[in-house]
């Protein structure tokens, strides 16, 4: 609701050869919004049985962009194809 000013609909997926880290964040607009200082991130992964579960949303165009303005520059959006075969916009490590 914060982000987009509405309950977004979703459905479960999975990113295969990836990995959860976390990273620092240090923008101040960031730390205030979210109140963490350390973030999960999708790493790609040597290993290609690690994955991650997640939530696919459907956004708008416009909502994309509102979502590439608040990731901070330890991320970059890249299109994967998910495990159901889907290609979708996810943000990795930059």
């Amino acid at each position: 609701m914060e982000s987009f000013g509405r309950i977004l609909k979703g459905y479960k997926d999975t990113l295969n050869g990836y990995k959860l880290s976390m990273v620092e964040i240090t923008d101040a607009s960031v730390l205030a919004k979210s109140e963490q200082k350390f973030h999960p991130i999708a790493v790609k992964s040597t290993n290609q049985s690690d994955f991650i579960e997640g939530v696919v949303f459907e956004i708008s165009e416009a909502e994309l962009l509102m979502a590439d303005s608040y990731e901070v520059d330890d991320y970059k959006r890249v299109d994967v194809v998910l495990e159901s075969g889907k290609l979708a916009w996810v943000y990795v490590a930059a």
